[in-house]
């Protein structure tokens, strides 16, 4: 049979992991909510950034065609 005081260490091993696993089951949790919040941010921000741009390009079509030369280059930043 095994040693009590080895099956004491390796209990208290087993005990401590098992709290560690718990502990990073809960802050993995507590990170999935910050990363699913941050994409809905970034969602949302998304969304007022193409709102913007189509209210600035309906100014711009109002633009007399002389006040707009110059400024139909097309940006390749967009997305």
């Amino acid at each position: 049979m095994a040693d009590p005081k080895h099956l004491d260490q390796i209990t208290e091993r087993v005990e401590r992991l098992l709290l560690r696993h718990e502990e990073l089951q809960r802050t993995n949790a507590l990170l999935h909510e910050q990363v699913q919040a941050l994409q809905a941010e970034r969602d949302a921000l998304k969304s007022r950034l193409n709102a913007a741009r189509a209210r600035i390009d309906a100014l711009l079509d109002r633009l007399p065609a002389s006040a707009t030369e110059g400024l139909t280059t097309p940006n390749k930043d967009r997305e």
